[in-house]
């Protein structure tokens, strides 16, 4: 057995030391390797409001967000139609490939921080709060056209430190309960915390309507909530942390069809 893991850990120093001398990190190796949907934990009942569109109450939002879509707001006298004219073609496949490296920022950015750029840089208009229900309706819009679209984020060249520092969080132990996010959703999923399903945390359904809360919320509202039920300190929404956190969770998602709006507990 001790030679074995020796023989293990020999390989994938090698592989490593390969990756680098060819001028990159080594490719990421995911923990589950056949990932699930969260709609495999749902119940029946969920998931027939969650497949129905006229059942879903996400569509409510949907409808807020198209309507935003067209609505001319700031100083540029400007909508976000006036640039991206209709949302079901020009949006396509957007979902899918957020959050995504920034060239000009040198950064990652979210759907939601994408839009606040948007609306600050293009329109002339206001940020919209984190997981607000106007930014929150205008993304699950957005969303909606890449639904059945396998989630498909490109880590590759910049983009890796903030994978990297995602993967970290994740990774990290945190809160007075000592748990890192695997410690339920990679350890223990398919088990039951009191009365909910452990799911692999899986993140291709954001935004998504929650019944706990009643109403859209956002990934990173979630993130906050898990980093708060294991009694730790959350970063801020829409913070670096969380963002990088995002990046990293989209590529434990990679193939997954996007799902949003699901409908979850």
């Amino acid at each position: 057995m001790r030679r074995a893991a020796l023989v293990g850990i020999g390989a994938a120093a090698l592989v490593a030391a390969v990756a680098l001398a060819q001028g990159g990190p080594p490719e990421p190796q995911r923990q589950i390797p056949n990932p699930m949907s969260g709609r495999h934990f749902a119940t029946p009942e969920t998931l027939a409001i969650q497949d129905d569109d006229f059942l879903n109450p996400a569509f409510l939002w949907v409808e807020e967000g198209e309507e935003a879509w067209n609505r001319v707001e700031g100083t540029s006298g400007q909508s976000c139609a006036s640039c991206h004219q209709d949302a079901r073609e020009t949006m396509r496949g957007v979902r899918a490939r957020m959050p995504a490296y920034h060239p000009r920022l040198q950064r990652v950015v979210t759907l939601e921080q994408q839009v606040n750029i948007c609306r600050t840089e293009r329109m002339g208009a206001p940020a919209l709060p984190i997981d607000s229900r106007p930014l929150n309706a205008i993304t699950t819009f957005i969303a909606l056209q890449s639904r059945g679209m396998p989630v498909n984020v490109d880590i590759s060249g910049p983009a890796r430190p903030f994978f990297d520092a995602g993967e970290r969080f994740y990774n990290t132990r945190r809160g007075q309960l000592d748990m890192r996010c695997g410690s339920c959703h990679e350890d223990n999923y398919g088990r039951y915390l009191r009365a909910d399903l452990l799911s692999q945390g899986m993140s291709n359904g954001f935004p998504t309507y929650r019944l706990k809360e009643q109403r859209v919320i956002s990934l990173q509202f979630r993130l906050q909530g898990c980093v708060n039920d294991v009694r730790g300190e959350a970063p801020p929404m829409g913070g670096e942390e969380f963002t990088n956190l995002e990046f990293y969770l989209a590529w434990r998602a990679q193939g997954l069809p996007v799902e949003s709006p699901s409908v979850r507990r």
